[in-house]
């Protein structure tokens, strides 16, 4: 297990400092900050760092009150959820829209597939999943609606958008809300089917089982 979260740990933290640094170096003359700013305003950074960090401070801090809380099933479950959107989502919606090369090819296949391949997989097969309920995908949601409202006030302000479908300066606001609504629900149906794999596969792991 300690293998396992090393392994994601390395891949994730290199797939975010690697597109930090292209962002940067891509970032017009007086623009880095501006670019930094853009970058943490991904969803798919946002969540690449929530797997790097719940893979690493179990490992290394597992005793701290932040190594606990990524150590407890239902934040590692909620985080298989969100990687596993950001994999989906860029599959379905996004990976047409351009053809990296280089080392921003290496960037895009590690934050996209790399990384929710992995951690999908420590969470069906390292994670005990004893504790899920029904109600916590609706808890999960958290995450995506603070990050829809931070994306929308932060647009409004700055007419900048990290998305196409939330672009509301292009599409407007109706037809942006319809979107979001729309992710909301998938991303609700989305954890409904990994609480029921889990609920499922929690047989074969045994209820005292610890990952670390």
């Amino acid at each position: 297990m300690c293998s396992a979260s090393a392994v994601i740990s390395v891949v994730a933290w290199l797939a975010l400092v690697l597109q930090l640094l292209l962002m940067v170096q891509q970032a017009a003359p007086g623009t880095s900050l501006h670019a930094v700013i853009n970058y943490f305003s991904f969803f798919t950074i946002l969540t690449n760092l929530l797997v790097a960090l719940a893979a690493t401070l179990p490992l290394l801090a597992p005793h701290s009150a932040a190594g606990q809380f990524f150590l407890r099933p239902s934040t590692q479950s909620a985080i298989a959820v969100y990687i596993a959107v950001v994999g989906v989502t860029y599959s379905w919606l996004l990976r047409h829209l351009w053809n990296p090369q280089g080392q921003q090819k290496i960037a895009d296949v590690l934050l996209h597939d790399v990384v929710p391949v992995l951690y999908v997989a420590f969470w069906i097969f390292l994670v005990p999943k004893f504790r899920l309920r029904w109600s916590d995908a609706v808890r999960w949601l958290a995450y995506l609606l603070a990050y829809m409202a931070y994306t929308l006030a932060r647009g409004f302000v700055s007419h900048w958008y990290p998305y196409y479908f939330i672009d509301v300066d292009t599409i407007g606001w109706s037809r942006a809300l319809i979107h979001a609504s729309g992710l909301l629900f998938a991303f609700f149906g989305l954890g409904l089917v990994f609480i029921a794999i889990g609920r499922w596969t929690a047989r074969s792991i045994p209820a005292h089982a610890t990952v670390t």
